[in-house]
């Protein structure tokens, strides 16, 4: 690596620490960039800049904001009532791309993940119970990824909610393949996983 300059093989090793990029990816990123109006380069290092300034979570639900609280949960237009229970903010946005859904967000912030170290103390569990204790939540919907660690945090979570008997407790439809991902989901299947939800 001694023939290339340091500064396209450090730009080549932080791409190469985003998720799915391997290091022929990164290598074509660079040499795309260095192709680009230094305009181009700059609106892009702006935009990063931006990301980590301006970007904050949601006080209420935690999914990403640029205020205090998110669009969605300063929607007058959203039930309050319903809370669906996400595990990352990226799933409220695959949820949102369908437009079938007019309830709030809770964003766990991860799931139960023993293997690595993820217990539910590390998530926002205690304030979805918070939410619910304040009043006026009718349904919880328990929207994880349908694999192992999904299905155990959803688990945990109806356990905790289960002395809420006025509460209705429903999980997706299992349009959704086990195992599979909310986000690489597309839109058709994740409205009607919704829509379909059942009662646990």
């Amino acid at each position: 690596m001694r023939s290339i300059p340091l500064p396209i093989q450090r730009l080549i090793r932080e791409f190469n620490k985003l998720p799915g990029i391997g290091s022929k990816t990164s290598e074509r990123f660079v040499f795309h960039l260095l192709r680009q109006p230094t305009a181009e380069i700059e609106a892009l290092a702006r935009s990063l800049h931006e990301l980590k300034d301006t970007i904050r979570l949601c006080s209420d639900c935690f999914t990403v904001s640029e205020n205090d609280f998110c669009g969605i949960c300063e929607n007058p237009e959203r039930s309050k009532q319903i809370i669906c229970v996400v595990a990352e903010p990226k799933d409220v946005m695959a949820f949102e791309k369908t437009g079938t859904y007019s309830g709030v967000y809770h964003v766990l912030g991860g799931v139960i993940d023993h293997a690595h170290g993820t217990g539910p103390d590390q998530l926002r569990i205690k304030e979805l119970l918070t939410r619910v204790a304040s009043g006026g939540v009718t349904e919880i919907i328990l929207a994880t990824n349908p694999d192992m660690e999904g299905e155990t945090t959803a688990a945990f979570i109806a356990k905790q909610l289960k002395d809420q008997s006025s509460i209705q407790i429903t999980k997706i439809a299992r349009g959704l393949p086990m195992g599979g991902n909310i986000e690489f989901a597309d839109e058709i299947t994740l409205g009607n996983a919704m829509s379909g939800r059942q009662n646990i």
